[in-house]
């Protein structure tokens, strides 16, 4: 009797849990394997690091990331942006069996001109991720598939106003449609949801925002392709992640070409 292949993995059904970061002092858990729809999702505050990665970034990122610390004018975005690489090499490096400052990271090729400013790559393609940070936090994302994560602190009404104007003609339409007092926490919604999907393709905000519809209601509208998803974040934030279904969508396929329904 033949063995039955088990069912396909259902993807997220509502907002995702990410890891909260252990200090650099601190051994990494035991990773869980890489499952095609559940991108690994680590968190990093700033603030119960920053101590320990200040003294130790030299030894663990390369002389690009150091120099590109410095460039930071607040320290506090300084001690953020380290935080971030630091954790990011200290995944990777578990991953990968090697030591955090010996993790290898590239850019792919630009899916629009094909310059090498695409999404960050490690070069045998074994594993792909992503990192993006705001004032005092850091989310980083681990998958087997091409993958793009955003966290953006909640704007201030006046941001939203000015904003929305680059949004999909729908997504528009649905943040006027709310009372003034819920319109910065739905736009924070919609603008992480977008820029997730926007890193995944490699193509980030060089890309029209307005093209594809991914909604600014609790649940996300995932382009073709793609699953998207929110991601549960300290209040006054928000985060999404876009992870590519495998073998259903070009890694280099440019936003705009599919338009979702508004």
């Amino acid at each position: 009797m033949p063995l039955l292949a088990p069912p396909p993995e259902a993807p997220p059904a509502g907002p995702l849990m990410p890891t909260s970061l252990p200090p650099l002092t601190a051994a990494l858990p035991r990773l869980p394997g890489l499952r095609p729809v559940r991108p690994q999702l680590w968190l990093v505050a700033t603030e119960s690091h920053q101590d320990t990665v200040t003294r130790y970034a030299p030894l663990v990122l390369d002389t690009t990331e150091l120099a590109r610390a410095e460039e930071f004018r607040r320290s506090g975005d300084r001690a953020t942006y380290l935080c971030a690489h630091v954790g990011l090499r200290r995944l990777l490096g578990a991953h990968l069996d090697l030591a955090p400052r010996a993790v290898s990271v590239a850019r792919a090729p630009c899916p629009c001109c094909g310059e090498p400013h695409g999404r960050p790559v490690l070069p045998d393609g074994r594993l792909h991720f992503s990192l993006s940070h705001c004032e005092g936090l850091s989310l980083i994302a681990v998958a087997s598939t091409p993958v793009g994560v955003d966290i953006e602190r909640v704007p201030a009404p006046h941001t939203v106003t000015e904003a929305s104007e680059v949004l999909h003609p729908a997504e528009a339409a649905e943040l006027a449609a709310l009372t003034p007092a819920l319109r910065p926490a739905a736009f924070a919604r919609v603008w992480t949801r977008k820029e997730a999907y926007l890193k995944g393709l490699g193509i980030g905000l060089g890309a029209d925002p307005s093209a594809e519809y991914v909604g600014a209601g609790p649940l996300p509208a995932a382009p073709t392709g793609w699953l998207l998803a929110d991601v549960a974040v300290p209040d006054g934030h928000h985060a999404a992640v876009a992870l590519r279904r495998d073998g259903e969508a070009p890694a280099g396929e440019a936003p705009g070409s599919r338009r979702g329904s508004g």
